[in-house]
């Protein structure tokens, strides 16, 4: 099987704040080639590395906003994000919890720190992720998928080197936790020290790693890659391994691309302009339901 070979290594950006609540590094899209169609289906992905924030009995976040054509997928590190939507789903997730939103037609939904986490203040990290949708399930009904970390599948690997939470996908024939539209592998992983994982995708999956902490080598690359640095591979290949050179946290992402265009405005993304007027003209006209702030 042939080695997936490295594209690209992509530093740390500059953070800026999403509402009050997510102090985030934006990784997709981004200045480095990483566009929605390079990426697809991974149209965004925001990471908060560890920052903390004082205690407040007004919990920070995102207040209400609309959501078209695609899913939103929050993972947690530290802290706990708590999440309302129009479709009257409501959830909370602590480390190593998973929020999985398809907004499809069109959602109103708010997430903010959960008010006993904000309370007392701390150290927060999360990743914020949008998973696009092929045209044919734009429009199908919004649904919610929440998971604790008990609720995800672990893969232990052999000679203790760490494991694998398989969020969405497969791993070595375990099945992640997430349903999803198109083939969307997304897993967390813990190498410790020293610590080796091997992962296969096919050769024309987009494929990435974000270094969420400690660092790591892969294999035909020669230089350390440090956390807060993301991954981009070719889509030459299939197999690569990585080691990790102290206890090590990555979220491994590899998804199909969805070969559709994409035209994206703000919280819509969908296949044309027409489609965003469309979602612009319903948003305002109440068709995405009632959320109160």
């Amino acid at each position: 099987m042939a080695v997936k070979e490295i594209e690209l290594i992509i530093p740390p950006r500059n953070p800026h704040f999403v509402g009050d609540g997510f102090r985030v590094q934006n990784f997709i899209p981004s200045a480095y080639g990483l566009d929605m169609q390079r990426m697809s289906p991974f149209i965004m992905l925001d990471y908060n590395a560890p920052f903390h924030f004082p205690a407040t009995d007004s919990p920070r976040g995102v207040g209400v906003h609309p959501h078209r054509g695609f899913e939103t997928v929050t993972l947690a590190y530290q802290g706990s994000v708590a999440h309302h939507d129009s479709g009257g789903n409501q959830g909370i997730i602590g480390p190593g919890g998973v929020q999985w939103m398809t907004a499809a037609s069109g959602v109103l939904h708010k997430e903010y720190h959960e008010a006993e986490f904000a309370k007392k203040g701390g150290m927060f990290q999360m990743v914020q992720l949008w998973v696009n949708l092929p045209a044919a399930y734009k429009m199908s009904p919004p649904k919610y998928q929440g998971f604790s970390e008990k609720d995800i599948p672990t893969v232990h690997l052999e000679g203790a080197m760490g494991h694998i939470k398989v969020v969405a996908g497969n791993y070595q024939g375990t099945q992640g936790a997430a349903d999803t539209f198109t083939e969307v592998h997304l897993y967390n992983v813990h190498l410790n020290n020293q610590g080796k994982a091997s992962f296969s995708f096919p050769a024309q999956q987009n494929t990435a790693i974000l270094v969420l902490s400690g660092s790591i080598n892969i294999a035909s690359h020669e230089e350390n890659i440090a956390e807060n640095h993301v991954v981009l591979f070719q889509n030459k290949g299939e197999s690569f391994e990585i080691s990790a050179n102290q206890a090590t946290d990555l979220l491994v992402l590899s998804g199909s691309p969805i070969n559709e265009p994409i035209a994206a405005q703000g919280p819509f993304v969908m296949n044309t302009q027409a489609e965003i007027a469309q979602a612009i003209r319903d948003f305002h006209t109440g068709g995405f339901g009632v959320l109160k702030d």
